[in-house]
């Protein structure tokens, strides 16, 4: 017992006494951050000094009345929620459009968010050709921007449509396409709701638009189906699970925080975009002679909040299904 006690009493000794190593450095996690805020450092700077005052100057034009004074210049005054009491109870138009304009997106973005999941999946099988097929699909991403943007919310190609490139031509629209193949007549026969008829015809006469709308969508999506390890799917082929149940059981759940940031990404798009029926409105009560800058300013930031609102809504109840693979 007493050599025992001894060689204890050594071995703790020559712990307390053993040097305890430095730490070289920083950790590998704090050194990505870092280097996180060294690339994100731009964007802050040009945020607080470009947009954020530009930003403050919005919030307090909301607030006030201007008036051009001959000889003065440009006068504010201060009224405090006058613009925006205006613009929900004396515009006849405003509540009504921003109704409007929700109801659109609220079937718009599930459509967008299914079309974009439906073409990665596709395209994320093993087949020849595959890179030209997700170029080829990405390709009225690059090309609604810029020109053909323009063209479309100015309804160019609508009036071409219907009048013909010169008088006499046969024209062939969407609304044409879906009476043709007499979509309606298929879902009565299958005994569902008008809702539901209205709803697929729909989104067949915006299919031009959806699909415009999908590519951010269909790449992120394809970045989250090739992050998932191919031997998950091996184990489900060997346990004789089939591919419908593969689907909704692997590939589902695994994806699903792409999801979630595809839906606030489809909302904040389709919310701000030039073709959105309520900024279109904005628009034009900014062109109004007396006080359109104002109210329209106070529009725009009742706007911001519902769109805000919206997102936080849909964020939070998306992530109670969210599924986050834990890597250790």
């Amino acid at each position: 017992m007493t050599n025992e006690l001894k060689l204890n009493n050594v071995v703790s000794e020559q712990k307390t006494k053993a040097p305890k190593k430095r730490r070289s450095g920083a950790s590998l996690d704090r050194r990505k951050a870092r280097a996180g805020y060294f690339f994100v450092l731009p964007f802050l700077f040009g945020f607080i000094a470009i947009y954020l005052p530009m930003i403050w100057d919005s919030i307090v034009f909301s607030f006030c009345r201007v008036q051009i004074v001959p000889g003065e210049g440009q006068i504010s005054e201060f009224v405090g929620f006058t613009n925006y009491m205006e613009a929900l109870f004396v515009n006849p138009d405003f509540v009504k459009t921003l109704v409007t304009g929700i109801k659109e997106l609220a079937f718009d973005i599930p459509a967008i968010i299914l079309f974009s999941l439906f073409m990665a999946v596709l395209l994320n099988q093993k087949m020849a050709g595959r890179a030209a097929f997700r170029a080829i699909l990405f390709v009225p991403v690059i090309i609604s921007t810029g020109l053909m943007e323009s063209i479309a919310s100015q309804n160019i190609m609508d009036d071409m449509g219907e009048e013909g490139i010169e008088q006499g031509t046969e024209t062939s629209t969407a609304a044409e396409i879906v009476s043709a193949i007499d979509i309606q007549a298929l879902f009565a026969g299958m005994k569902v709701g008008t809702e539901l008829v209205e709803y697929v015809a729909t989104m067949i006469n915006n299919i031009y638009d959806i699909v415009n709308r999908s590519g951010v969508q269909m790449l992120i999506f394809l970045a989250g189906l090739q992050s998932i390890s191919p031997a998950i799917y091996e184990s489900c082929s060997i346990d004789g699970a089939t591919g419908w149940e593969t689907f909704w059981k692997i590939t589902f759940p695994m994806i699903s925080p792409m999801i979630l940031v595809n839906a606030v990404y489809t909302i904040i798009d389709s919310f701000t975009t030039d073709q959105n029926t309520v900024m279109k409105f904005i628009d034009t009560v900014y062109t109004q002679a007396s006080g359109g800058k104002e109210i329209s300013s106070a529009m725009s930031w009742m706007y911001f909040l519902i769109v805000i609102l919206i997102v936080a809504a849909v964020a939070g109840i998306a992530s109670a299904f969210v599924f986050y693979q834990k890597k250790d």
